[in-house]
């Protein structure tokens, strides 16, 4: 009979998942339970993301309002009892609109809602005007021949497909570069698209864009998605004319900045949880990211309450400038960078603020078994166990990318594209219920982590018989 002997690799996880009920101590998983039971009668979240959205609104990268933010989130972090209060600044080119205009011209005259595309060029003080190009996919204007758009005004008219992750939002967001740079590669005058979002309200969705070095910079704008049905009708009746007047500017370099707080550990490891501190300029960013700053800092101030000294030091990073190509999150890896071994792992709150349902990972395959422990600890929250391809939120992509091993605690987001980067994303989007189970997971989590020994990456000596997960984002 033949013995199949298990080789060094398999023995290795083996190990490692006997190990794991000794990853997490019965003293840390109780005080994390404690942590959970104690988060349902706490309103932090719900009243910093109130103080926020109230005290300082709409808060565009780069603005005086982000600037406010910032001395906003000074003051929330030395008031709650936050150590190491700081600013780290950077710089951030400073986009903004001033007025935006489009109608119908012919043959059915009428205004139609749009909002421009952040980054983008401006039209003439007078505007531009032509004939409308339909394109039904971004894929099919980018097939289409490179003459026959000279003039023209290219709409593409792309649906996103509405999902619990937000997973449609990929496919769907391409176009607001996409359509822009294609149209100016063929000679248009200017682009629109249906706005990347999944809602049916009058409520236009805006967002950056970025132009590539190949083709004329034409202007750009969303239309709402009741508006983009309106024109694809008038389409369907024959040749449709449109003006569109954008007021916009690029004023040059603006100082922004990423702002933290600690709970100080008895070592020098680093536990780095965050959100984004910036929003856009049409709502009051309640559900971007307004959530994941109450969520997060709500989350630390529990544990701060404790008067318990974590083994590791929690890190709570309000990330500036975020909306604009996540220049805070490049900023603070450029400038941690000689303390990445020292960033044991990392998580983000930014899919608004619906009820956690998943807990996916990116760690070392071999210590998958910690992060079965702490789901154990949050299934209870109504939470499941997921995959090992975890982005950790946007903010955690450079230091994710670097080898930080990263976390998601994935929220229901099924209506989250009704609101993202819109006027509509305003304070009564919020669901107190939801704020505080999502305060309850983070906290439990970060307690966990913070006093669990052990590394998440792959040790040295696993190195050659364990492998991390793919980085692709």
């Amino acid at each position: 009979m033949h013995i199949a002997y298990p080789t060094i690799a398999t023995l290795v996880v083996f190990i490692s998942s006997v190990a794991g009920s000794e990853s997490l101590t019965s003293t840390v998983s109780d005080q994390a339970k404690a942590l959970i039971a104690s988060s349902y009668d706490y309103n932090v979240g719900y009243e910093i993301i109130e103080s926020l959205t109230t005290e300082v609104g709409p808060r565009q990268a780069g603005s005086e309002a982000e600037e406010r933010a910032r001395r906003w989130g000074i003051g929330k972090l030395e008031q709650l009892g936050f150590s190491n209060v700081r600013i780290e600044p950077f710089d951030v080119e400073f986009w903004q609109r001033r007025s935006e205009r489009a109608e119908i011209i012919a043959p059915f005259p009428q205004a139609l809602a749009i909002t421009s595309l952040g980054g983008s060029v401006g039209t003439p003080a007078d505007g531009v005007h032509g004939e409308v190009a339909r394109f039904s996919t971004l894929q099919a204007l980018q097939d289409a021949p490179a003459e026959g758009l000279k003039g023209k005004i290219v709409f593409v008219d792309e649906l996103m497909t509405r999902t619990q992750d937000g997973s449609g939002y990929g496919v769907a967001v391409a176009k607001r570069s996409g359509a822009a740079n294609e149209a100016g590669k063929r000679g248009a005058v200017a682009a629109l698209i249906r706005s990347v979002g999944t809602d049916h309200h009058r409520f236009p969705h805006t967002g950056q864009m970025i132009y590539n070095t190949d083709g004329a910079k034409v202007p750009i704008a969303a239309l709402a998605a009741p508006d983009a049905d309106q024109l694809q009708r008038a389409l369907s009746r024959g040749t449709v004319e449109v003006k569109l007047e954008l007021d916009v500017q690029s004023m040059g370099q603006r100082t922004s900045g990423n702002v933290l707080g600690e709970i100080p550990g008895s070592g020098d490891e680093i536990i780095l949880i965050g959100a984004h501190l910036d929003s856009w300029d049409l709502g009051t960013g309640a559900i971007d990211d307004g959530a994941g700053i109450g969520i997060t800092v709500a989350a630390a101030k529990l544990i701060l309450d404790m008067k318990k000294i974590p083994k590791r030091t929690i890190r709570v990073v309000m990330f500036g400038s975020e909306e604009v190509g996540l220049i805070g999150a490049q900023a603070y890896a450029k400038r941690h960078l000689d303390e990445l071994d020292l960033h044991i792992i990392g998580t983000e709150s930014d899919f608004g603020a619906g009820k956690i349902w998943r807990l996916d990972s990116r760690v070392a395959q071999s210590q998958r078994h910690k992060i079965s422990a702490i789901h154990k600890i949050l299934q209870p929250l109504g939470i499941s166990l997921g995959d090992n391809q975890a982005s950790g939120g946007p903010d955690m992509g450079p230091m994710r990318k670097l080898g930080m091993p990263v976390v998601s605690l994935k929220q229901n987001g099924w209506d989250y594209f009704d609101f993202h980067h819109t006027a509509d994303d305003t304070l009564d989007k919020i669901n107190r219920a939801d704020i505080t189970q999502n305060v309850a997971a983070y906290a439990a989590f970060i307690w966990m982590v913070a006093n669990m020994p052990g590394d998440f990456r792959v040790t040295k000596s696993q190195s050659d018989n364990a492998t991390t997960p793919s980085q692709k984002d």
